[in-house]
């Protein structure tokens, strides 16, 4: 008898690093069910795109990828943060079949099942271990919590996503493990707010080998930092007991970098934004974690333009991050969006201003990464290697993050392969990247 074609689907996934984890999720529990992926709409049954809601320019790519998806295809699933307010889509594109908020796996499943019944196969073993991954292999997002409990002014996040619910520490654990055994080399932790971790949890603990284990960021970091595995803290919130974890990367237990958004400088402005404001004492624990930890990397994402900012604000900005000398950063102009309390606040800065202090900030970042760069140059890097070409190779040191930071471009007399970690001697630094050959292996 004919095996029947199994169903094909076609995925969309826009958007943050945890929407991406969303996405490996629905996707691992297809393909578990006997579901192909398609690389074109054309070509599929059935299309599920993964929206992202949290800036009105996300919002309309998210509705221009809905739109190609009824063009190409015309059955379309939509899911994901834009899903949380399904309003605007459905006036767009009444015709799709099914709109979800972010995290509903069941609902998309069930969307899915409806328009395009899985075929059944017990004999086959159709899903790794470790799940569908979107990321290459040597690489994997781990995403510990959902949700927020932070009430930014300029953000909708919680009201997308709800509350901070976390992961228990064994749970967490075991996806860490698989991923490791199955060739991961850089696990990327990830939430809305890595470091209220567990609070919602009251840091409970759960059975993990032989001992306890609490749903705490510090004793997780050290847990995830015993797989042999690079490990990388991102979006993490300032609290105060992000000063513990300098420690682990001093052990050489996690990586001597930290992602954290700072957004501004001025207390004025903080405030306004309802975000922590002693940004003097931030200063102070900054250069306290880089005496402990000279090797760290501080990665942050500012906003440029938000109402009210003035001259001053700006410049206290300009000076702040001079003093703070931040390795690695991501600017974005102010945009209202819809629904946000910093709607209400008035007082908008014209667009050309906030074009002109987007270009004198990155401008200033610039000559930052520059100098900080050049103190490398002469130095041995771990460099995780992310591309093989022809004569040179591209990676990414302990300093680098996938997608968002700096390279390292790199020569080597034999052959290399991704996911490869080599050392690399730096010969020579520009704005943002470095270059070398490698050393040893």
């Amino acid at each position: 008898m004919q095996q029947a074609a199994a169903p094909k689907v076609s995925f969309v996934s826009l958007g943050c690093p945890k929407a991406l984890v969303d996405s490996e999720r629905i996707i691992t529990r297809l393909r578990a069910e006997g579901y192909e992926l398609a690389r074109k709409h054309d070509g599929a049954d059935i299309v599920i795109v993964n929206t992202c809601g949290f800036l009105d320019s996300a919002k309309q790519e998210s509705l221009a990828a809905i739109g190609e998806a009824m063009a190409e295809n015309g059955k379309v699933i939509v899911t994901g943060c834009m899903g949380a307010e399904p309003k605007q889509i459905e006036m767009a594109y009444p015709g799709v079949l099914s709109i979800t908020g972010p995290q509903q796996y069941e609902s998309v499943l069930e969307a899915v099942h409806r328009a395009l019944p899985p075929l059944h196969n017990p004999h086959l073993d159709l899903v790794p271990p470790q799940g569908v991954k979107l990321t290459p292999r040597h690489y994997a997002y781990l995403k510990i919590s959902e949700g927020c409990n932070n009430r930014c002014s300029f953000c909708i996040i919680p009201k997308l996503r709800g509350d901070l619910v976390s992961r228990p520490a064994n749970d967490v654990l075991r996806e860490a493990e698989k991923l490791v055994s199955a060739g991961v080399r850089e696990l990327l932790v990830i939430s809305q707010d890595t470091s209220a971790y567990g609070i919602d949890l009251k840091y409970a603990e759960s059975p993990w080998k032989d001992r306890q284990v609490r749903a705490k960021f510090f004793d997780l970091a050290r847990e995830l930092g015993e797989f042999g595995a690079w490990v990388r803290l991102q979006y993490v919130y300032p609290y105060p007991h992000v000063d513990e974890i300098i420690g682990l990367m001093t052990e050489g237990k996690v990586l001597p970098y930290l992602d954290i958004p700072f957004q501004h400088a001025s207390p004025e402005i903080l405030k306004a934004m309802k975000r922590p404001a002693a940004q003097e004492k931030t200063l102070a624990r900054i250069h306290k974690w880089r005496e402990q930890c000279p090797e760290l990397t501080l990665r942050s994402t500012f906003i440029v333009g938000f109402p009210g900012e003035t001259e001053s604000d700006f410049a206290d900005l300009l000076d702040w991050l001079e003093e703070a000398e931040i390795d690695r950063l991501g600017c974005f102009k102010y945009e209202p969006v819809a629904g946000a309390a910093s709607n209400a606040i008035g007082n908008a800065v014209p667009d050309e201003v906030k074009q002109e202090r987007w270009n004198a900030l990155m401008a200033r970042q610039q000559k930052i990464s520059a100098r900080r760069l050049k103190r490398k140059v002469g130095s041995r890097q771990q460099v995780i290697v992310d591309e093989v070409g022809p004569t040179v190779a591209k990676g990414r040191s302990k300093a680098d993050a996938p997608q968002i930071d700096g390279a390292v471009y790199l020569s080597s007399r034999r052959p290399l392969k991704v996911g490869e970690i080599v050392t690399v001697r730096i010969e020579h630094a520009d704005e943002y990247d470095l270059h070398g050959s490698v050393a040893g292996f």
